[in-house]
């Protein structure tokens, strides 16, 4: 099979991925946050090492949280990602761009963590320079692209530049139950925009014009970022969230397209021990439930253009909690009151909420007839996913409560849910990974979780540290016992081994030895290292801001990561999990 031929073959071909988060990838002369020129770096870097895709987490614009599972636009892109350089954005001066990294300095471009606010108020004034640059400048060829891109995008485009704009109006606050009274619907806001404009002329239509030149650098640059990987034979790999966040143009535009009472989350987990909230009601995260069945009555439009953007930047994308296209765990209010209800019995909260709790949206799974129910919702639903997907190859995020009938639903469909070694096991014995589905993704963590080493050795500090016979100690024993075996690795789990580079290799070698379509890794698992990128129930720095501590040149001259990298290409070679090579022509042969 040639390269060409990769992105149009059947998706049975097993894969080996990383996971690498677009604001972790670090190069010479970012501005303190990966952008799209780090992550082509890395791309060449996959492509030499055989690694078949790079998974991102959503790159869709984020509100003031900086999360990126709680967009502001279910299209837009983050315009944080964006390469600032002099050859990349018409109308940049250098002599701007220079002094933006002074004014930086060496300390936010070199930090561990995304300095958010310091670097997207930079970001964002040095673009704002540059669109001025642009409109005075001889960029004929340039300004002729950017009409073209928004008469071809303007069902989006429209209504979320003139939101951004509106943003600006508010004190950059997405929050637009709270904005003024003059623009707080969408009426209003249309209404409101024209008034401006009559009085303050082209500045004002220039300010919202900024804003749509920003998303066609945007879409310019990762349509590139896609080019340039599909010619290399590495797939990028998209996360689509199950949700959008309540503050988002899409919720503030086509209200009707969602359920304002309601709010999605998961039920109650005992794991989260420094979550009481969690441990007793929930995660609740705050996106809007859909309005499923007026989105079926359309023929899911919404679904489609979101599907549709998606897939013209990743071949491969994974649906994240897929559980909630058969039914979501929904509350009956917003984050915001979480404290307010933490400390309430059922009973109380009631007379808070005119009667409702917490439940399963909109039936639980507690009868047949509600499974069968709630497995046709999600089959109509997903079978829209798939046709705006097209040839794109999809996988579910199917963790937490998984009801029985999801995983040989999504089987069916064709899409791969995920297998986490530890957290398989069956009548007391680790599932091995030859026993593992062919259409599955294996993975020993996510985003939200710790990383392998970091796993292995919270586990072993609570195996031998925790109060004996304690619930925690006996949790810690059995999860690295199901690790051990399904690597293979014989331990003693009340005085196991510290970890190591054979444990970690041998760890790594049994998920790439097992019979999944898809194998991935955190970036950060590669290289044995501890730090997390996202804890959930907990907002802080610490929070999608991680960046590596190297460059892609750096790694190179690291003898000791060079160490991982070739016993990683080892792996892939040893259990057929190479991809095409990329052509010589282009000098990754």
């Amino acid at each position: 099979m040639g390269w060409q031929d990769f992105f149009m073959s059947s998706p049975s071909a097993r894969q080996t991925g990383l996971l690498l988060p677009a604001f972790s990838a670090r190069r010479e002369g970012d501005l303190g946050i990966g952008d799209t020129r780090a992550l082509i770096d890395w791309i060449r870097w996959a492509a030499q090492h055989r690694i078949a895709f790079l998974q991102l987490l959503p790159i869709n614009h984020t509100g003031s949280d900086d999360s990126p599972y709680n967009a502001i636009s279910s299209v837009a892109l983050e315009p944080l990602y964006l390469t600032l350089e002099v050859d990349e954005i018409p109308g940049l001066a250098q002599e701007d761009l220079a002094q933006t990294r002074k004014q930086l300095g060496t300390d936010a471009l070199a930090a561990r963590l995304v300095d958010y606010p310091r670097v997207r108020s930079a970001k964002l004034a040095l673009l704002q320079k540059a669109y001025q640059g642009f409109l005075a400048g001889d960029f004929s060829a340039e300004k002729k692209q950017l009409h073209q891109f928004r008469e071809a995008e303007a069902v989006w485009l429209e209504d979320f530049s003139l939101f951004r704009w509106l943003v600006d109006q508010a004190g950059g606050s997405e929050c637009w139950d709270q904005w003024s009274a003059a623009y707080r619907t969408a009426g209003y806001a249309r209404e409101y925009f024209a008034q401006q404009c009559k009085m303050g002329g082209n500045s004002i239509e220039q300010q919202r014009e900024f804003h749509i030149w920003v998303q066609w650098l945007c879409f310019r640059q990762w349509r590139e970022v896609r080019r340039l990987a599909d010619q290399l034979a590495v797939k990028l790999m998209g996360d689509i969230p199950i949700g959008i966040s309540y503050h988002s143009a899409d919720v503030f535009f086509q209200p009707e397209l969602f359920d304002l009472e309601w709010f999605g989350g998961a039920p109650p987990e005992t794991m989260f021990k420094h979550d009481r909230f969690i441990q007793r009601w929930g995660q609740n995260w705050g996106i809007p439930l859909y309005r499923w069945d007026l989105m079926e009555q359309q023929g899911y439009p919404w679904w489609q253009q979101r599907i549709r953007k998606l897939t013209e930047i990743f071949p491969l994308f994974r649906i994240d909690h897929i559980l909630g296209f058969y039914r979501i765990y929904a509350f009956p209010w917003r984050p915001t009151r979480n404290a307010e209800f933490l400390d309430l019995t059922p009973a109380q909260a009631r007379e808070r909420t005119g009667g409702r709790l917490p439940q399963w949206a909109w039936r639980d799974d507690e009868t047949a007839e509600n499974r069968q129910a709630n497995c046709a919702d999600g089959d109509r639903r997903l079978r829209a996913i798939l046709a705006a997907a097209g040839a794109s190859e999809v996988i579910g995020e199917d963790l937490g409560c998984v009801p029985d009938y999801v995983r040989p639903h999504l089987t069916s469909l064709d899409i791969a849910g995920f297998r986490i070694p530890h957290w398989d096991h069956e009548d007391g014995a680790v599932i091995a990974g030859d026993q593992f589905p062919e259409c599955s993704f294996a993975t020993y963590a996510t985003h939200d979780h710790d990383t392998i080493a970091a796993l292995w050795e919270n586990f072993r500090l609570d195996a031998i540290g925790a109060t004996a016979d304690s619930e925690e100690q006996r949790t810690a024993q059995w999860n690295l016992k199901m690790m051990a075996d399904f690597a293979k690795i014989e331990i003693d789990p009340a005085n196991p081994p510290v970890f190591d580079f054979d444990i970690q290799w041998r760890l790594i070698d049994a998920l790439l030895a097992s019979r999944s379509r898809y194998a991935a890794l955190m970036i950060t698992d590669l290289f044995g290292m501890m730090d997390r990128f996202n804890k959930p129930g907990t907002v802080g720095q610490e929070n999608w801001s991680y960046r590596l501590p190297f460059t892609v040149l750096e790694l190179k001259q690291d003898a000791g990561k060079q160490q991982h990298i070739a016993q990683l290409l080892r792996c892939i070679k040893t259990h057929d999990r190479l991809p095409p090579s990329a052509p010589t022509f282009l000098g990754i042969g």
